[in-house]
């Protein structure tokens, strides 16, 4: 595995944003009502991401260290209001149905931690498709979940009925806050099952990494953490 195609996996699978590190989970929760919702704000996330990477990467010599993450901050706000500009223009349903989620991209720790972590310690090809791997195991979260409660609480899948309403009662509570918490767990759940099982059999799928199973390396405020550490 070269290290592009590291990067991807690293995203999609041994790092995935909303299923192994929990990470965007305001977002995760907020919007993935409807599979379309889902797909529609990963794949804005993911934008906002490859593009904030290939820009910290680039200029990554030249931001002084004072100065790093308000420098950040102000790439990736910037990138935002072209996004949401951009949905508005061309696909205002979609932007009307995320809302505020849209501009609240800027603090989505996924991105702050990626430019953190990766992308301004790194060339800016392995940082790109480092974005991109992120960016597309956060829409693969967001979309599974947004698939499940659709269909249990609406019938629907990308907006089309798909179990006919005489049989099937839809079940309200899952296009309501608490049924994203119950998709949510049960995914992750079945997830945790599932890489058990390949552990078992003697292949496993990955081992979670970062600073939720106590591994300070790879996390976005792992220098935050030592200097804490050493005022201690």
């Amino acid at each position: 595995m070269n290290k592009y195609t590291e990067r991807l996996y690293n995203g999609i699978i041994k790092e995935n944003p909303t299923f192994v590190l929990m990470l965007g989970m305001c977002p995760t929760l907020a919007v993935t009502s409807s599979a379309m919702n889902g797909l529609g704000m990963g794949l804005s996330t993911t934008v906002v991401l490859v593009c904030a990477n290939l820009l910290i990467s680039l200029f990554r010599k030249v931001i002084p260290d004072g100065v790093r993450m308000p420098a950040f901050i102000v790439i990736v706000a910037s990138l935002v209001t072209v996004v949401d500009f951009m949905l508005k223009a061309y696909v205002p349903a979609l932007s009307a149905s995320l809302g505020v989620y849209i501009p609240l991209i800027v603090v989505n720790c996924i991105i702050l931690g990626r430019a953190e972590s990766y992308a301004s310690k790194n060339p800016v090809v392995p940082s790109i498709f480092d974005g991109i791997g992120m960016g597309l195991g956060f829409t693969l979260g967001l979309t599974c979940i947004g698939i499940v409660r659709e269909i249990l609480g609406a019938g629907q899948l990308f907006g089309a009925q798909i179990l006919s309403l005489e049989w099937f009662t839809p079940i309200t509570i899952f296009v309501m806050a608490p049924g994203a918490f119950l998709v949510l767990a049960f995914l992750v759940a079945g997830m945790n099952i599932i890489r058990k099982k390949m552990d078992a059999k003697g292949t496993p799928l990955a081992k979670p990494s970062g600073c939720i199973t106590g591994d300070c390396s790879g996390c976005a405020h792992s220098a935050f953490c030592n200097d804490k550490k050493k005022e201690d």
